[in-house]
């Protein structure tokens, strides 16, 4: 997986915008839930949004809510996530990760199987 910020890198101010992309090389993402998952400065890596395989259902952690929308373009093989009003704590290095059958204990992921690289993002003045 194939992990963007945007056309100008993953540097804004808080406040502002970014759009985070993710392409699959070599398989389809189609049948395939993909979720962003976030590592920021002194906690665990942790969930941050996710979508189904369909696009008809998507989780959002609660801190994101009303912030961040993801979506997905299977003819482009490419799941979003636009990021608006951001905060300095969303800083983070962002990644993304797809699974067949993801499922969700708690607000702990379980069962995404092939991850990106990762996404620096910073939010700062």
């Amino acid at each position: 997986l194939r992990s963007a910020a945007g056309v100008w890198g993953g540097m804004v101010q808080p406040g502002g915008s970014l759009r985070l992309s993710c392409a699959a090389d070599g398989f389809s993402l189609e049948g395939y839930g993909v979720g962003w998952f976030r590592q920021t400065p002194g906690k665990e890596c942790e969930g941050v949004s996710v979508i189904s395989s369909g696009g008809g259902s998507t989780w959002f952690e609660d801190s994101v809510k009303g912030r961040f929308t993801i979506s997905r373009d299977n003819a482009k093989n490419t799941v979003y996530l636009q990021m608006n009003s951001l905060h300095p704590a969303d800083t983070g290095v962002y990644y993304c990760a797809a699974g067949a059958h993801p499922t969700i204990v708690g607000s702990t992921w379980y069962g995404m199987e092939h991850w990106g690289k990762g996404t620096l993002v910073t939010v700062s003045s």
